[in-house]
């Protein structure tokens, strides 16, 4: 079954009401994405809704972006077709309208040479996202008039600070958003768009955060069947253990937290190790999500490794690059506990849901380089112009301190270089700037048509008391090993 077979279900997830369901298997023509069948769909609705028979709404459905685009990534006539930066015939901007939209703009502005950078802040008080956000997934779609930005994050709340979720904000530009306090409640809205799961056994009951977005479609049909594929790091409540001749000079956590909840000093973010595990989940308007369960008992795609094998602690931050027909490629991050460093390793997959780990391909530095304690968060982008591999990531000095540095490779695989050793991008100087303590969480975005040849680093930012925000820096023209903070547009 091509995309636009599936299509029939994911106009069914679109606007679904029930908790669960069984895909059918009745449908006559065979689907290569979900060659490996998953027994059920969970859907990922912010919140819980009576159930209905699934069969009743298979109903064809509208999506957004218009994705019929020519991908150079692809064969000539691939059944599946990764589209990013996407070039849109037409394009109606959605308003709001239920879940009420609002700027990300500061009440407040704090003066320029402290927010430099700065794209996106914390929520309102009371809001989902109030307390900490990060791990920015932009992409960026272009019609023949405007263009529209879409940008998915995990936020929490000072009310549950231990439990992340995943909202989407929506731009015209990638500089001024909105975004919503709640959960969506239309498929135009803006908000809260996925909770954690409510099954006790599954791998992401504690919390979820953001890896990547892949949007599919066929190079024969158009918008309306285009499918948003979420990749994303599940956190149980199951705790790991390092046995004392593993401890570190930092304090290893995973997931990481940095807000101060309280006045009494105590930090969320000391002490603890959660099992985290990749989970997938699709949508055909990046509102509404459908998990898919993978082969792990637990719902997930894949289990970390055993006792000695470098990513036996967790599997983190998955991070999928659409090579090809049949050939999708997933870099993530663990703790090499052997090497006492953070790491990053490959996986690939012919359709997404069953994958083949194939190793670790980066550890840390040199010593006394910025990121001697290892790498981790990729983000992994195709050059459009010459088709080699760049990785932006997360790079952890021996004090902790976290930056971002550049990696290339021709074919995406396991010959990485680093960009001379430094970091291409560094936690601001000034004491009170709202990233001064630490930035990571990297996401690229290649710019094209009227936005020049230049590169989009997404990233998180962390400042005082544990504060976090979404920056943006740019490059000088096409040349991605310069970046710089975003003051301001000039004309």
């Amino acid at each position: 079954m091509e995309v636009a077979a599936a299509s029939g279900i994911m106009a069914a997830v679109n606007f679904l009401k029930t908790t669960k369901l069984t895909v059918p298997t009745t449908l006559s023509t065979p689907c290569p994405w979900l060659s490996q069948k998953p027994n059920k769909l969970a859907l990922c609705a912010p919140s819980s809704v009576p159930r209905t028979n699934f069969l009743s709404v298979l109903t064809r459905c509208s999506t957004k972006p218009d994705t019929d685009t020519n991908n150079n990534e692809t064969d000539q006539n691939p059944t599946l077709q990764h589209n990013s930066n996407s070039k849109t015939s037409s394009y109606h901007p959605s308003q709001p309208n239920s879940n009420e939209a609002i700027s990300s703009s500061l009440s407040e502005s704090p003066p320029p040479s402290i927010s430099r950078g700065l794209v996106f802040d914390l929520g309102l008080t009371n809001s989902w996202d109030s307390a900490e956000i990060g791990s920015p997934v932009v992409k960026r779609f272009l019609s023949d008039d405007e263009e529209r930005w879409y940008m998915w994050y995990y936020g929490n709340s000072s009310e549950n600070p231990g439990s992340d979720l995943v909202g989407l904000a929506i731009s015209s530009n990638g500089i001024h958003w909105e975004r919503g306090n709640g959960p969506v409640r239309s498929s135009a809205d803006v908000g809260l768009v996925m909770n954690c799961s409510q099954d006790w056994w599954a791998f992401d009951t504690s919390s979820i955060r953001l890896g990547e977005v892949v949007i599919m479609s066929s190079a024969k049909v158009r918008a309306s069947n285009a499918v948003y594929w979420l990749y994303y790091t599940g956190y149980s409540s199951e705790k790991v253990n390092l046995s004392d001749d593993d401890s570190s000079e930092f304090d290893l956590k995973n997931p990481e937290r940095f807000h101060i909840y309280n006045l009494s000093g105590e930090n969320g973010s000391t002490g603890k190790i959660l099992k985290s595990l990749p989970g997938l989940a699709i949508s055909q308007d990046g509102r509404y999500w459908a998990r898919i369960e993978g082969e792990h008992h637990s719902g997930a795609l894949f289990d970390v490794g055993s006792d000695k094998d470098w990513d036996s602690l967790f599997i983190s931050s998955p991070q999928v690059v659409f090579h090809g027909n049949g050939d999708l490629r997933m870099f993530y991050h663990s703790f090499d506990v052997e090497n006492g460093e953070f790491g990053i390793g490959i996986a690939r997959s012919r359709d997404g849901i069953k994958w083949v780990k194939l190793g670790k391909v980066m550890g840390g530095g040199i010593r006394g380089s910025f990121d001697e304690l290892g790498v981790k968060n990729p983000c992994v982008v195709r050059n459009k112009k010459d088709g080699k591999y760049v990785m932006v990531y997360e790079g952890v000095g021996v004090d902790g301190k976290t930056s971002i540095g550049l990696a290339m490779s021709t074919d995406g695989l396991k010959d990485w270089r680093r960009f001379q050793d430094e970091a291409v991008l560094e936690t601001e100087s000034k004491d009170g700037s709202w990233d001064n303590k630490g930035i990571g969480s990297p996401c690229l975005v290649q710019m094209d048509g009227d936005g020049g040849d230049e590169w989009r680093l997404y990233y998180r930012g962390i400042g005082n008391g544990g504060r976090t925000g979404i920056g943006l820096a740019v490059s000088e023209g096409s040349d991605i090993t310069s970046l710089r903070r975003w003051t301001g547009f000039h004309l």
